[in-house]
């Protein structure tokens, strides 16, 4: 019903992954664990939306959705990478469940073309 979900994908920022506390050679606390350091080697940077899917509708150039639940809230971060997005054209969105991402995307795909 919808192919273009196909391109649609996750970005990990928001994992949880393990940390290890250990000292390293400068006495400093590591607190990343392998996978996480490795993450951030390739550039996992904090506040980056949840989701994205990088298809043109409407007047917008791509769909980007930060998942949230219960209280929480957006933190300044990712307020400032909502608000950086959308003054380059993407059309950007805080959801509470799946449903409301759901029913957003629906939203957004049922624009028209271009």
């Amino acid at each position: 019903m919808y192919p273009d979900l196909e391109l649609m994908y996750a970005i990990p920022n928001g994992a949880k992954l393990p940390y290890v506390k250990s000292r390293g050679r400068s006495g400093k606390v590591s607190r990343w664990s392998p996978e996480a350091a490795r993450l951030k080697a390739e550039g996992l940077k904090s506040g980056v939306p949840d989701i994205h899917l990088p298809i043109k509708r409407g007047q917008y150039i791509g769909l980007w959705i930060e998942m949230k639940w219960g209280k929480n809230v957006t933190s300044v971060t990712q307020k400032q990478w909502l608000d950086s997005l959308a003054k380059q054209g993407h059309f950007c969105v805080v959801c509470y469940s799946a449903e409301e991402a759901i029913a957003m995307t629906v939203k957004y795909l049922s624009m028209e073309q271009g």
